[in-house]
């Protein structure tokens, strides 16, 4: 493996498939290394021919010169890895001059921003010798006086428009390029065509393969062409026309699987059928229903970006017209009165060519802000699919009502919304998911999805219930200790839904939810308030010193409260001047003890644990026996090898290693755990080729031959790797042994989030809900002893379980996301554990897990438990050399929560279980 591309890989943080595809470029250029002496030198057919041998798929460069076409999914990141090719080719080949072509003004923009580097999406960030000798960027605008004759620049990218030379070579004219210019005395195109280190690169090379101006460019004759693609075909009037250069396919099914980009989704109405009703009377339901799926989408999202302290995503809606007058119906429709009492009057924009003048200045100016927060679209109404370039990461609801073919509707519609906000899959649905809505074609795209050359396999289903009218808005609800001390206890409106909530809702201007649980304050005056807050603040502040205050218990001592007082006093400005025999005193010794007491009483003591090797750390994996239930990869056809890869099955391809002939089929295998961080092949060799051993064993079991297994290793070598690396188990020991860290003794409990339907009123917790299916949507409130006024649950066994913890513990609550910074390791990561709920009684502090009777062995599960039990035996450790109590961890089957069960009664029958 090059150096170069571990280097370049590692400082640019590619992706997988852009390492895959850089190390495929790497063993292009042994082949035929990228210099105009040696292209000279050898023969193009006899170039073909040798690339052919490694690169079946490689079967004419469709050129006159080596051409090789990366195709990438929509959303992996083909700007990045054209930056990849560039450092490299550069690098490691000493390449000068690229030639990059744009398909259209949008791309062409983009790619010159993406070059520069003070924006934030820079392609050659990290690259350090860019960063002190940047590149000089030429484009079709400046490129007449451009410093191209010094040979002083480390590097030169041109960067130019295929649609405006396009238009300047229309009836045989000469382009612009082409023209004498009397700075350079000789035109720009004569020029590049004499430099013999010229690297063309193509950007969405589909869009302009054919044109009068590729062919034009291509008589510059550069030394190497690399085309970058998510769609490596032609589209023609006999069908799509497979491109014969595809050296890499990386194509959107495998994206999806692998987690790179959105997971589709198909939603429909239960039970609907379109039976009897007209055009009209469809378009308005798919719209209205689709514009609830967004109102959802929204609160969710809100919801997400509160509980993980994330900038908050506004998500937006398009839809997909006929024509331009049906567009412009729709937007007439959306923005009216009737169309949900005109929420949506002035957000929503017409996106085609009948828009002209300051209204298409205007509607640009808002289609490329439609991803800031403050910009008020939230529904895109365009003919034809906005197409590449529109690079946006918030689009989650496509609403499609053009005719169209199942497989059109899959293909076209999801492109555009396939990124992801965060750059990664965060784990929650809704976050990661991009809705179709296709009540009349639902069927047809399950069908169409399931088939085995559908670019997507398996698409998800969401059903929507038309009888979910609310309005969906997203609240905060903060703990209970912030409204003793004056803070407003109640959840309020995480977002602008809230304000659409009539006056006549509110109570002295509470939403409703507050009004049902206001909390009156500890303190009356705002004096005290003020006080009590600076001593809240103080306390906060010493969570970070578990040596001066190891618990909240310890806050009441002599020393600490003169510590806090001391503080308080500094920062504590009266609002007005006392009067001396006329205004009361103020008591801050009072009110800091009372603020403190409630802390204490209001708080169950979180410390936050990091477990460190004491001394040299070793790290290796248990040996194991593999599962092979589901794995029976075929080997394909020769013939059948070949037309998957044109035509982009995502199964029949060979990956990094994968094109290289072993003389061992067990270092197929290897090769492939290799590439994997938390393998060393020096100290596990002997455990990768016993695992490889296996997987060659469980071939030859059912392959008929020795050349059978060999391609299944070839083609499959990735998805293999990774089937074997989720079984293994992960060991890590320190000769000296561990200790546990605490830096702090506890911890402020977090804001909750929740979404939920507007104006919905909140439940007894006590009462089960007529409709337990809808569980997780409601809110319940009316607790005493729990540490938020409103809690949500997931199942009705969590609800009976926080009527037996109001009985019989002290104080309890739900835990939300970062509250423990608790992670466990399952199939190679290291997701974050968040327990159901924490309880605290008189004898201990427990960790409660409430789960399905059926998944109580689950591999996850039990991945959770051996985590959390580590954590509390550090915590009881902890908290008894300072006087608190010991931790414990209880997982309980669903169906022995009852009513009539005891918080005891759990622990005894559960506990012993599991210690």
């Amino acid at each position: 493996m090059s150096r170069h591309v571990n280097n370049i890989s590692n400082r640019l943080s590619l992706r997988p498939p852009q390492r895959d595809s850089l190390e495929s470029l790497h063993h292009v250029c042994e082949l035929i290394p990228p210099h105009r002496s040696a292209a000279q030198k050898a023969d193009l057919e006899a170039a073909l021919k040798l690339i052919n041998s490694e690169y079946p798929t490689v079967t004419d460069f469709e050129r006159d010169f080596p051409s090789l076409c990366f195709a990438l999914a929509t959303g992996v990141g083909k700007t990045r890895l054209m930056g990849a090719f560039i450092t490299y080719l550069h690098l490691a080949h000493g390449i000068r001059n690229f030639f990059v072509l744009a398909p259209n003004l949008t791309i062409y923009e983009k790619l010159i921003a993406d070059f520069q580097p003070e924006n934030s999406k820079y392609v050659l960030k990290g690259i350090s010798e860019f960063a002190t000798d940047k590149p000089e960027i030429i484009t079709g605008d400046n490129y007449e006086k451009a410093s191209t004759i010094t040979d002083f620049i480390r590097c030169k990218i041109n960067i130019f428009n295929i649609s405006k030379i396009n238009s300047e070579v229309r009836g045989g004219k000469s382009a612009k390029i082409k023209r004498l210019s009397e700075y350079l005395g000789q035109s720009y195109f004569d020029y590049l065509s004499g430099l013999d280190d010229l690297v063309m690169i193509m950007d969405e090379s589909h869009r302009y393969r054919a044109s009068a101006g590729v062919r034009a460019i291509n008589e510059l004759k550069p030394i190497l062409g690399l085309e970058l693609t998510a769609t490596p075909f032609v589209e023609t009037s006999k069908g799509p026309k497979q491109f014969k250069n595809v050296v890499y396919d990386y194509p959107l099914g495998r994206a999806i699987s692998d987690g790179f980009v959105k997971d589709p989704a198909v939603a429909t109405r239960k039970d609907f059928s379109a039976t009897g009703m007209s055009t009209t009377e469809l378009e308005e339901m798919k719209l209205e229903d689709g514009m609830r799926l967004h109102e959802t989408i929204k609160a969710e999202l809100t919801t997400y970006a509160r509980t993980t302290d994330q900038p908050r995503v506004k998500p937006f809606v398009l839809v997909i017209a006929r024509d331009t007058t049906h567009a412009a119906h729709l937007l007439s429709f959306i923005e009216s009165d009737k169309f949900f009492n005109g929420r949506y009057i002035g957000k929503a924009i017409q996106v085609d060519s009948s828009t002209r003048g300051k209204k298409e200045d205007e509607m640009i100016g808002r289609l490329l802000e439609v991803e800031s927060a403050d910009e008020p679209t939230e529904i895109v109404i365009h003919v034809n699919m906005l197409k590449e370039g529109w690079d946006v990461t918030n689009l989650y609801t496509i609403i499609p009502l053009r005719a169209a073919n199942a497989k059109t509707l899959v293909t076209q519609s999801i492109g555009r919304g396939l990124r992801l906000p965060y750059g990664k899959r965060t784990g929650e649905t809704v976050v990661d998911r991009l809705n179709i809505v296709a009540h009349d074609k639902f069927q047809e795209i399950v069908d169409e999805s399931n088939r085995p050359d559908s670019v997507i396999q398996q698409i998800k289903q969401v059903f929507i219930d038309p009888d979910d009218t609310g309005t969906k808005v997203s609240i905060v609800s903060e703990p209970t200790i912030a409204a003793l001390l004056g803070q407003p206890a109640a959840p309020t409106p995480a977002d602008a839904n809230a304000s659409d909530t009539s006056t006549e809702n509110k109570t002295e201007g509470l939403t409703p939810y507050s009004a049902a649980v206001s909390i009156l304050p500890a303190f009356k005056t705002a004096e005290e308030q003020q006080v009590a807050h600076l001593a809240y603040r103080v306390i906060q502040d010493l969570e970070r010193k578990p040596d001066i205050a190891p618990t909240t218990a310890s806050l009441k001592s002599d020393e600490i409260q003169k510590c806090i007082k001391e503080q308080v006093e500094s920062q504590y400005s009266p609002s007005q001047l006392s009067i001396e025999g006329i205004s009361e005193k103020l008591d801050i010794d009072s009110v800091i003890a009372k603020a403190t007491e409630i802390v204490v009483q209001k708080t169950i003591d979180i410390p936050r644990i990091t477990v460190v090797p004491k001394g040299e750390i070793k790290t290796g994996f248990h040996p194991v026996t593999l599962n092979f239930d589901g794995f029976n990869y075929q080997p394909p056809s020769e013939e059948m090898w070949i037309q998957s890869l044109q035509t982009g099955d995502r199964d029949v391809i060979g990956l990094g290693e994968g094109n290289i002939t072993v003389s061992r089929l067990e270092d197929y295998v290897v090769l492939g755990l290799m590439n994997k961080d938390d393998i060393a092949y020096d100290t596990q060799a002997d455990l990768l080729y016993d695992l490889a051993g296996q997987v060659v064993e469980h071939l030859r079991s059912y392959l008929e031959d020795e050349e059978d297994a060999r391609r299944v290793l070839k083609v499959h070598q990735k998805n293999i790797a990774n089937f074997v690396h989720a079984q293994m188990e992960f060991w890590e020991e320190s000769d000296a042994g561990y200790e546990a860290k605490v830096s702090r003794g506890f911890t402020e409990l977090k804001k909750s989030a929740y979404t939920t339907v507007d104006d919905q009123p909140l439940l007894d917790y006590r009462k089960t809900p007529e409709d337990k299916s809808k569980m997780s949507s409601y809110l319940f409130t009316d607790f005493s002893k729990c540490l938020y006024p409103i809690q949500k649950f997931d199942s009705n066994s969590e609800r009976m379980l926080s009527v037996i913890l109001e009985h019989d513990a002290i104080k309890w609550f739900r835990p939300v996301r970062g509250q423990f910074k608790l992670y466990y390791r399952y199939k190679g990561s290291q997701p974050e554990y968040q327990p159901d709920f924490v309880a605290e009684a008189e004898e201990a502090v427990y960790m409660l897990e409430p789960k399905m009777s059926s998944q109580m062995d689950d591999a996850e599960v039990l991945a959770k438990k051996k985590a959390a039990e580590e954590w509390c035996a550090h915590a009881s450790d902890y908290m008894q050399q300072h006087g608190g109590k010991p931790w414990m961890y209880v997982l309980i089957p669903h169906d022995a929560i009852a009513q009539n069960m005891t918080l005891k009664g759990l622990v005894n029958q559960y506990a012993s279980k599991l210690s």
